[in-house]
């Protein structure tokens, strides 16, 4: 194989690692939202629910009955992160590391676009 043909095929490479990359990032933004979006809600729910004097007065169970806002963002956010919004959310990044991991035996790396970046060829005496 000529340097001409290893060029093409690694333009190739570089052109549909950046695709996919681009690829994730809209829904990796939306995920993003709404990681953000619950974890808002989860936390003021649990600043209302431990400033309200009744918790400490009733029991554990009645308390979340009591502040049903919390209690459905809070299990809203544990069932996102069961569901796995913490892979999506960093995918992107991902899949960039494990290229770079790979790239590396080639004296290559990436960046987190997904452009290739070339380095020296270690010199051998």
């Amino acid at each position: 194989m000529n340097s001409l043909e290893q060029a093409e095929d690694l333009k190739a490479f570089e052109r549909r690692l950046t695709e996919y990359i681009a690829c994730l990032q809209p829904a990796t933004g939306r995920w993003r939202m709404i990681l953000i979006v619950v974890s808002v809600c989860t936390a003021t729910g649990a600043w209302n629910w431990l400033i309200d004097p009744e918790t400490q007065k009733v029991s554990f169970f009645t308390s979340l009955w009591n502040h049903p806002f919390f209690t459905i963002s809070c299990i809203t956010l544990i069932g996102l992160f069961f569901a796995g919004i913490h892979k999506r959310v960093v995918a992107p990044s991902i899949i960039a590391a494990r290229c770079r991991t790979v790239l590396a035996e080639y004296n290559m790396s990436c960046d987190d676009t997904g452009k290739l970046i070339l380095k020296p060829r270690p010199h051998v005496q």
